[in-house]
Protein backbone atom coordinates (compact mmCIF):
# COMPACT_ATOMS: atom_id res chain seq x y z
CA UNK A 1 0.00 0.00 0.00
CA UNK A 2 1.16 3.29 -0.69
CA UNK A 3 2.10 5.45 2.19
CA UNK A 4 -1.11 7.65 3.09
CA UNK A 5 -1.34 11.65 3.53
CA UNK A 6 -3.89 12.52 5.16
CA UNK A 7 -6.10 15.86 3.71
CA UNK A 8 -7.39 17.62 6.77
CA UNK A 9 -9.73 19.56 4.98
CA UNK A 10 -11.71 16.94 2.72
CA UNK A 11 -11.38 14.83 5.89
CA UNK A 12 -13.18 17.65 7.77
CA UNK A 13 -16.06 17.92 5.06
CA UNK A 14 -16.39 14.22 4.13
CA UNK A 15 -17.02 13.95 8.22
CA UNK A 16 -19.45 17.02 7.83
CA UNK A 17 -21.30 15.80 4.79
CA UNK A 18 -22.06 12.26 6.45
CA UNK A 19 -23.37 13.85 9.32
CA UNK A 20 -25.45 16.15 7.06
CA UNK A 21 -27.03 13.51 4.49
CA UNK A 22 -27.81 10.76 7.84
CA UNK A 23 -29.67 14.19 8.62
CA UNK A 24 -31.61 14.29 5.91
CA UNK A 25 -33.36 10.81 6.78
CA UNK A 26 -35.06 12.32 10.29
CA UNK A 27 -35.63 15.40 7.79
CA UNK A 28 -37.75 12.81 5.44
CA UNK A 29 -39.31 11.77 8.07
CA UNK A 30 -40.62 14.52 9.14
CA UNK A 31 -41.57 16.16 5.54
CA UNK A 32 -43.52 12.96 5.16
CA UNK A 33 -44.53 12.44 8.53
CA UNK A 34 -46.61 15.87 8.01
CA UNK A 35 -48.20 14.56 4.76
CA UNK A 36 -49.93 11.91 6.50
CA UNK A 37 -52.96 11.76 8.81
CA UNK A 38 -52.53 11.94 12.11
CA UNK A 39 -53.46 8.37 12.99
CA UNK A 40 -50.04 7.42 10.91
CA UNK A 41 -47.70 9.91 11.79
CA UNK A 42 -45.52 7.78 13.94
CA UNK A 43 -45.55 4.82 11.71
CA UNK A 44 -44.25 6.91 8.56
CA UNK A 45 -41.42 8.18 11.63
CA UNK A 46 -40.48 4.68 12.12
CA UNK A 47 -40.29 3.95 8.53
CA UNK A 48 -37.73 6.27 8.03
CA UNK A 49 -35.97 5.93 11.49
CA UNK A 50 -35.87 1.78 10.63
CA UNK A 51 -33.94 2.21 7.54
CA UNK A 52 -31.55 4.14 9.85
CA UNK A 53 -30.97 1.13 11.84
CA UNK A 54 -31.14 -1.98 9.54
CA UNK A 55 -29.17 -0.54 6.94
CA UNK A 56 -26.35 0.29 8.99
CA UNK A 57 -26.30 -3.10 9.63
CA UNK A 58 -26.42 -4.54 6.24
CA UNK A 59 -24.12 -1.93 4.76
CA UNK A 60 -21.30 -3.03 7.32
CA UNK A 61 -22.13 -6.77 6.23
CA UNK A 62 -22.47 -7.21 2.98
CA UNK A 63 -24.09 -3.54 1.15
CA UNK A 64 -20.65 -1.89 0.69
CA UNK A 65 -19.32 -5.23 -0.36
CA UNK A 66 -21.76 -5.74 -3.23
CA UNK A 67 -21.67 -1.75 -4.28
CA UNK A 68 -17.45 -1.36 -3.85
CA UNK A 69 -15.54 -4.35 -3.80
CA UNK A 70 -13.57 -5.38 -7.11
CA UNK A 71 -13.97 -3.75 -10.00
CA UNK A 72 -15.79 -6.34 -11.94
CA UNK A 73 -19.03 -4.96 -14.57
CA UNK A 74 -21.88 -5.60 -12.82
CA UNK A 75 -21.51 -6.75 -8.84
CA UNK A 76 -18.58 -6.54 -6.32
CA UNK A 77 -17.23 -9.52 -5.02
CA UNK A 78 -17.18 -9.86 -0.96
CA UNK A 79 -13.50 -8.56 -0.43
CA UNK A 80 -15.06 -6.27 2.19
CA UNK A 81 -17.54 -8.40 3.65
CA UNK A 82 -17.87 -7.28 7.82
CA UNK A 83 -15.70 -3.82 6.61
CA UNK A 84 -12.67 -6.38 6.13
CA UNK A 85 -10.11 -4.68 3.99
CA UNK A 86 -10.77 -1.02 5.77
CA UNK A 87 -8.71 -2.13 9.16
CA UNK A 88 -5.25 -1.57 7.04
CA UNK A 89 -6.16 2.22 6.43
CA UNK A 90 -5.67 4.36 3.81
CA UNK A 91 -7.07 5.03 0.90
CA UNK A 92 -6.10 1.37 -1.20
CA UNK A 93 -9.22 0.71 -2.40
CA UNK A 94 -10.87 3.92 -3.27
CA UNK A 95 -7.99 6.07 -3.77
CA UNK A 96 -8.97 9.43 -3.22
CA UNK A 97 -6.43 11.34 -2.35
CA UNK A 98 -6.15 12.07 0.94
CA UNK A 99 -9.48 10.81 2.40
CA UNK A 100 -9.47 7.36 4.32
CA UNK A 101 -11.61 4.45 2.88
CA UNK A 102 -13.45 4.28 6.13
CA UNK A 103 -14.99 7.85 5.57
CA UNK A 104 -15.96 7.22 2.04
CA UNK A 105 -17.44 4.19 3.13
CA UNK A 106 -19.27 5.63 5.85
CA UNK A 107 -20.35 8.71 3.60
CA UNK A 108 -22.18 5.93 1.01
CA UNK A 109 -23.30 4.35 4.03
CA UNK A 110 -25.78 7.62 4.49
CA UNK A 111 -26.97 7.14 0.98
CA UNK A 112 -27.69 3.69 1.30
CA UNK A 113 -30.00 4.64 4.11
CA UNK A 114 -31.93 7.29 2.53
CA UNK A 115 -32.19 5.41 -0.64
CA UNK A 116 -35.37 3.02 0.56
CA UNK A 117 -36.46 5.60 3.34
CA UNK A 118 -37.81 7.44 0.34
CA UNK A 119 -39.67 4.81 -0.97
CA UNK A 120 -42.00 5.26 2.25
CA UNK A 121 -43.80 8.24 0.96
CA UNK A 122 -45.54 6.30 -1.93
CA UNK A 123 -46.27 3.51 0.37
CA UNK A 124 -48.10 5.70 3.26
CA UNK A 125 -51.01 4.41 5.38
CA UNK A 126 -51.41 0.77 4.31
CA UNK A 127 -48.37 -1.13 4.44
CA UNK A 128 -47.34 -3.48 6.76
CA UNK A 129 -44.40 -2.63 9.30
CA UNK A 130 -43.43 -6.08 8.91
CA UNK A 131 -43.58 -6.22 5.19
CA UNK A 132 -41.37 -2.93 5.32
CA UNK A 133 -38.80 -4.28 7.14
CA UNK A 134 -38.53 -7.08 5.01
CA UNK A 135 -38.77 -5.36 1.45
CA UNK A 136 -36.14 -2.55 2.02
CA UNK A 137 -33.48 -5.01 4.00
CA UNK A 138 -33.61 -7.63 0.51
CA UNK A 139 -33.92 -4.20 -1.56
CA UNK A 140 -31.04 -2.60 0.09
CA UNK A 141 -28.97 -5.71 -0.87
CA UNK A 142 -30.27 -6.94 -4.52
CA UNK A 143 -30.98 -3.58 -5.88
CA UNK A 144 -29.67 -0.70 -4.36
CA UNK A 145 -25.94 -1.77 -3.99
CA UNK A 146 -25.83 -3.76 -7.41
CA UNK A 147 -26.73 -0.33 -8.83
CA UNK A 148 -24.16 1.76 -6.51
CA UNK A 149 -21.74 -0.81 -8.25
CA UNK A 150 -22.80 0.05 -11.83
CA UNK A 151 -22.54 3.78 -11.42
CA UNK A 152 -19.73 4.87 -8.35
CA UNK A 153 -17.62 2.02 -8.11
CA UNK A 154 -15.53 3.27 -11.06
CA UNK A 155 -11.87 3.82 -11.96
CA UNK A 156 -10.57 6.60 -14.25
CA UNK A 157 -7.04 6.14 -15.88
CA UNK A 158 -5.45 7.22 -19.08
CA UNK A 159 -6.86 3.78 -21.02
CA UNK A 160 -9.91 4.94 -20.31
CA UNK A 161 -12.60 3.68 -16.97
CA UNK A 162 -12.89 0.61 -15.33
CA UNK A 163 -15.63 -0.44 -12.83
CA UNK A 164 -19.05 -0.36 -12.58
CA UNK A 165 -20.44 -0.67 -16.55
CA UNK A 166 -22.94 2.42 -16.45
CA UNK A 167 -19.63 4.27 -15.85
CA UNK A 168 -17.31 2.39 -17.39
CA UNK A 169 -19.37 1.06 -21.14
CA UNK A 170 -22.09 3.21 -21.37
CA UNK A 171 -20.14 6.11 -20.24
CA UNK A 172 -22.92 7.64 -18.17
CA UNK A 173 -22.45 10.09 -14.79
CA UNK A 174 -24.32 10.73 -11.97
CA UNK A 175 -22.28 13.48 -9.37
CA UNK A 176 -24.68 12.43 -6.48
CA UNK A 177 -27.68 10.15 -6.67
CA UNK A 178 -30.11 10.89 -9.65
CA UNK A 179 -29.95 7.16 -10.93
CA UNK A 180 -28.74 5.50 -8.27
CA UNK A 181 -30.99 7.02 -5.04
CA UNK A 182 -34.07 8.90 -6.80
CA UNK A 183 -34.82 6.75 -10.32
CA UNK A 184 -33.74 3.67 -7.71
CA UNK A 185 -36.17 4.61 -5.45
CA UNK A 186 -39.05 6.03 -7.66
CA UNK A 187 -39.46 3.23 -9.63
CA UNK A 188 -39.20 0.77 -6.30
CA UNK A 189 -41.65 2.80 -5.43
CA UNK A 190 -43.79 2.72 -8.57
CA UNK A 191 -43.83 -1.50 -8.42
CA UNK A 192 -45.06 -1.30 -4.46
CA UNK A 193 -47.73 1.29 -5.19
CA UNK A 194 -48.60 -1.47 -8.13
CA UNK A 195 -48.78 -4.54 -5.77
CA UNK A 196 -50.47 -2.84 -2.87
CA UNK A 197 -53.32 -0.67 -4.53
CA UNK A 198 -54.69 2.58 -3.17
CA UNK A 199 -55.62 3.25 0.41
CA UNK A 200 -59.41 3.13 1.21
CA UNK A 201 -61.10 5.89 0.50
CA UNK A 202 -58.55 7.33 -2.08
CA UNK A 203 -60.21 9.42 -4.77
CA UNK A 204 -63.42 8.93 -2.88
CA UNK A 205 -62.97 11.08 0.32
CA UNK A 206 -60.35 14.14 0.72
CA UNK A 207 -57.52 12.70 2.40
CA UNK A 208 -55.78 16.38 3.82
CA UNK A 209 -52.06 16.28 5.39
CA UNK A 210 -52.87 16.62 8.82
CA UNK A 211 -49.51 18.67 9.83
CA UNK A 212 -48.07 20.84 7.31
CA UNK A 213 -45.79 23.08 9.85
CA UNK A 214 -43.95 19.75 10.37
CA UNK A 215 -43.68 19.49 6.18
CA UNK A 216 -41.93 22.71 6.62
CA UNK A 217 -39.62 21.61 9.29
CA UNK A 218 -38.64 18.16 7.37
CA UNK A 219 -37.83 20.43 3.85
CA UNK A 220 -35.60 22.61 6.12
CA UNK A 221 -33.59 20.26 7.07
CA UNK A 222 -33.16 17.90 3.90
CA UNK A 223 -32.37 21.66 2.22
CA UNK A 224 -29.18 21.93 4.73
CA UNK A 225 -28.86 18.27 4.34
CA UNK A 226 -28.66 18.08 0.75
CA UNK A 227 -25.56 20.33 0.80
CA UNK A 228 -23.90 17.28 1.95
CA UNK A 229 -25.17 14.48 0.02
CA UNK A 230 -24.41 16.73 -3.30
CA UNK A 231 -21.64 19.15 -2.50
CA UNK A 232 -19.56 16.42 -0.44
CA UNK A 233 -19.86 14.02 -3.66
CA UNK A 234 -17.29 15.80 -4.95
CA UNK A 235 -14.85 13.71 -1.99
CA UNK A 236 -13.07 16.54 -1.27
CA UNK A 237 -12.97 19.89 0.31
CA UNK A 238 -12.34 22.03 -3.31
CA UNK A 239 -13.79 23.80 -6.22
CA UNK A 240 -16.00 21.25 -7.30
CA UNK A 241 -17.29 20.82 -4.06
CA UNK A 242 -17.94 24.76 -4.02
CA UNK A 243 -19.44 24.66 -7.49
CA UNK A 244 -21.70 21.50 -6.21
CA UNK A 245 -22.86 23.60 -3.52
CA UNK A 246 -23.81 26.80 -5.40
CA UNK A 247 -26.34 24.47 -7.90
CA UNK A 248 -27.72 23.11 -5.49
CA UNK A 249 -28.89 26.33 -3.69
CA UNK A 250 -30.07 27.85 -7.13
CA UNK A 251 -31.74 24.94 -8.57
CA UNK A 252 -34.14 24.54 -4.82
CA UNK A 253 -34.42 27.85 -5.03
CA UNK A 254 -36.09 28.04 -8.76
CA UNK A 255 -37.57 24.74 -8.38
CA UNK A 256 -39.67 26.06 -5.48
CA UNK A 257 -40.02 29.39 -6.86
CA UNK A 258 -41.52 27.82 -10.63
CA UNK A 259 -44.06 25.24 -8.55
CA UNK A 260 -45.43 28.35 -6.96
CA UNK A 261 -45.92 30.31 -10.30
CA UNK A 262 -47.12 27.68 -11.80
CA UNK A 263 -49.73 25.82 -9.15
CA UNK A 264 -50.97 29.76 -8.53
CA UNK A 265 -51.40 29.54 -12.35
CA UNK A 266 -53.37 26.38 -12.52
CA UNK A 267 -54.71 25.68 -9.49
CA UNK A 268 -55.46 29.52 -8.34
CA UNK A 269 -53.59 29.46 -5.03
CA UNK A 270 -49.86 28.96 -4.39
CA UNK A 271 -49.39 26.68 -1.16
CA UNK A 272 -47.20 25.80 1.51
CA UNK A 273 -46.79 22.40 0.62
CA UNK A 274 -46.50 23.83 -3.32
CA UNK A 275 -43.38 25.68 -2.27
CA UNK A 276 -41.83 22.10 0.09
CA UNK A 277 -42.33 19.99 -2.95
CA UNK A 278 -41.33 22.05 -5.69
CA UNK A 279 -38.01 22.62 -3.18
CA UNK A 280 -37.50 18.93 -2.94
CA UNK A 281 -37.74 18.22 -6.74
CA UNK A 282 -35.10 20.80 -7.35
CA UNK A 283 -33.12 19.48 -5.32
CA UNK A 284 -33.63 15.68 -6.67
CA UNK A 285 -33.34 17.42 -10.74
CA UNK A 286 -29.94 19.05 -9.57
CA UNK A 287 -28.50 15.49 -7.52
CA UNK A 288 -26.95 14.28 -10.74
CA UNK A 289 -26.07 17.53 -12.33
CA UNK A 290 -24.63 19.46 -9.24
CA UNK A 291 -21.02 18.80 -10.06
CA UNK A 292 -20.92 19.38 -14.01
CA UNK A 293 -23.17 22.34 -15.21
CA UNK A 294 -22.65 25.83 -14.11
CA UNK A 295 -25.31 28.14 -11.89
CA UNK A 296 -27.14 28.88 -15.54
CA UNK A 297 -27.47 25.04 -16.10
CA UNK A 298 -28.72 24.82 -12.16
CA UNK A 299 -31.19 27.78 -13.22
CA UNK A 300 -32.92 25.73 -16.18
CA UNK A 301 -32.95 22.52 -14.57
CA UNK A 302 -34.48 24.32 -11.42
CA UNK A 303 -37.11 25.94 -13.57
CA UNK A 304 -37.92 22.46 -15.35
CA UNK A 305 -38.07 20.37 -12.32
CA UNK A 306 -40.86 23.40 -10.82
CA UNK A 307 -42.63 23.08 -14.23
CA UNK A 308 -42.45 18.94 -14.92
CA UNK A 309 -42.72 18.07 -11.73
CA UNK A 310 -45.97 19.76 -10.63
CA UNK A 311 -47.55 19.12 -13.62
CA UNK A 312 -46.53 15.43 -13.09
CA UNK A 313 -48.81 14.88 -10.23
CA UNK A 314 -51.43 14.18 -12.82
CA UNK A 315 -49.61 11.04 -13.67
CA UNK A 316 -51.68 8.59 -10.54
CA UNK A 317 -54.88 10.25 -11.54
CA UNK A 318 -54.25 9.08 -15.13
CA UNK A 319 -53.05 5.36 -14.54
CA UNK A 320 -55.06 5.11 -11.46
CA UNK A 321 -52.50 4.30 -8.92
CA UNK A 322 -52.39 5.97 -5.36
CA UNK A 323 -48.51 7.37 -4.86
CA UNK A 324 -49.70 8.54 -1.07
CA UNK A 325 -46.92 11.66 -0.92
CA UNK A 326 -45.76 11.78 -5.12
CA UNK A 327 -43.03 10.35 -4.62
CA UNK A 328 -43.01 9.40 -8.29
CA UNK A 329 -43.54 12.67 -9.24
CA UNK A 330 -41.07 14.23 -7.36
CA UNK A 331 -38.18 11.80 -7.37
CA UNK A 332 -38.83 9.57 -10.42
CA UNK A 333 -40.29 12.31 -12.49
CA UNK A 334 -37.12 14.56 -10.98
CA UNK A 335 -34.40 11.94 -11.31
CA UNK A 336 -34.98 11.53 -14.71
CA UNK A 337 -35.25 14.86 -15.74
CA UNK A 338 -32.15 16.09 -14.04
CA UNK A 339 -30.05 12.98 -15.60
CA UNK A 340 -31.37 14.20 -18.84
CA UNK A 341 -30.74 17.77 -18.98
CA UNK A 342 -27.01 16.78 -17.65
CA UNK A 343 -26.46 15.29 -20.92
CA UNK A 344 -27.16 18.57 -22.51
CA UNK A 345 -26.16 21.04 -19.96
CA UNK A 346 -23.08 19.29 -18.85
CA UNK A 347 -19.91 21.69 -18.98
CA UNK A 348 -16.19 21.16 -19.16
CA UNK A 349 -15.77 24.49 -17.47
CA UNK A 350 -17.16 22.61 -14.22
CA UNK A 351 -15.93 19.03 -14.93
CA UNK A 352 -14.58 16.70 -17.47
CA UNK A 353 -17.96 16.07 -19.00
CA UNK A 354 -19.23 18.08 -21.62
CA UNK A 355 -23.05 18.08 -23.01
CA UNK A 356 -24.29 17.27 -26.27
CA UNK A 357 -26.34 14.15 -28.19
CA UNK A 358 -23.74 11.80 -27.69
CA UNK A 359 -24.06 12.78 -23.61
CA UNK A 360 -27.52 13.05 -23.70
CA UNK A 361 -27.68 9.44 -25.26
CA UNK A 362 -25.86 7.98 -22.93
CA UNK A 363 -27.60 9.29 -20.25
CA UNK A 364 -30.83 8.04 -21.39
CA UNK A 365 -29.68 4.75 -22.06
CA UNK A 366 -28.59 4.74 -17.99
CA UNK A 367 -32.37 6.16 -17.12
CA UNK A 368 -33.92 3.24 -18.84
CA UNK A 369 -31.44 0.55 -17.16
CA UNK A 370 -32.13 1.69 -14.07
CA UNK A 371 -35.88 1.66 -14.70
CA UNK A 372 -36.29 -1.77 -15.49
CA UNK A 373 -33.88 -3.17 -13.26
CA UNK A 374 -35.12 -1.37 -10.10
CA UNK A 375 -38.95 -1.45 -10.87
CA UNK A 376 -38.95 -5.17 -12.21
CA UNK A 377 -36.92 -6.38 -9.07
CA UNK A 378 -38.75 -4.16 -6.57
CA UNK A 379 -42.25 -5.68 -8.26
CA UNK A 380 -41.35 -9.66 -8.07
CA UNK A 381 -39.78 -8.90 -4.58
CA UNK A 382 -43.19 -6.75 -3.47
CA UNK A 383 -45.25 -9.86 -4.67
CA UNK A 384 -42.83 -12.82 -3.18
CA UNK A 385 -43.76 -10.76 0.13
CA UNK A 386 -47.66 -10.13 -0.74
CA UNK A 387 -47.36 -14.46 -1.25
CA UNK A 388 -45.75 -14.93 1.99
CA UNK A 389 -45.88 -13.41 5.24
CA UNK A 390 -48.51 -10.16 3.19
CA UNK A 391 -47.69 -6.88 2.09
CA UNK A 392 -50.48 -5.15 3.66
CA UNK A 393 -52.39 -3.91 6.78
CA UNK A 394 -56.18 -5.20 6.98
CA UNK A 395 -59.18 -3.28 6.66
CA UNK A 396 -59.35 -2.76 10.22
CA UNK A 397 -56.04 -1.57 10.93
CA UNK A 398 -55.99 0.96 8.01
CA UNK A 399 -59.79 2.59 9.50
CA UNK A 400 -58.15 2.85 13.03
CA UNK A 401 -54.96 4.02 11.61
CA UNK A 402 -51.05 2.41 12.25
CA UNK A 403 -50.09 4.00 14.93
CA UNK A 404 -52.57 2.46 17.14
CA UNK A 405 -52.49 -0.85 15.50
CA UNK A 406 -49.09 -1.54 14.68
CA UNK A 407 -47.14 0.25 17.34
CA UNK A 408 -49.47 0.64 20.33
CA UNK A 409 -48.94 4.05 20.49
CA UNK A 410 -50.40 8.04 19.28
CA UNK A 411 -48.77 10.66 18.08
CA UNK A 412 -51.35 12.93 19.70
CA UNK A 413 -52.95 12.65 23.23
CA UNK A 414 -54.10 16.33 24.06
CA UNK A 415 -57.17 14.88 25.96
CA UNK A 416 -58.29 12.33 27.40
Amino acid sequence: MDEFTADSGSIAWLLTSSALVLFMTPGLALFYGGMVRAKNVLNMLMKNFISMGIITVIWVFIGYSIAFGGDAPFIGNLDHVGLAGLLEGGNPIHGVAGVPDTLIMVFQMMFAIITPALIAGAVAERIKFSAWVVFISLWSIIVYSPMAHWVWDFTATEDGVTGGFIASTIGAVDFAGGLVVHINAGAAALALVVALGPRLGWRQTIIRPHNLPLTLLGTGILWFGWFGFNSGSALASNELAAWAFVNTHIAAAVAATAWALVEKLKAGSATTLGVASGAVAGLVAITPAAGFVTPMGAIIIGVAAGVVCYLALQIKFAFNFDDSLDVIAVHLVGGILGSLLLGFLASDQINTVAGGVDQFIKQLESVVIALVYSFGLSYILAMAIKMTIGLRVTEEEERRGLDITLHDEQAYALAE
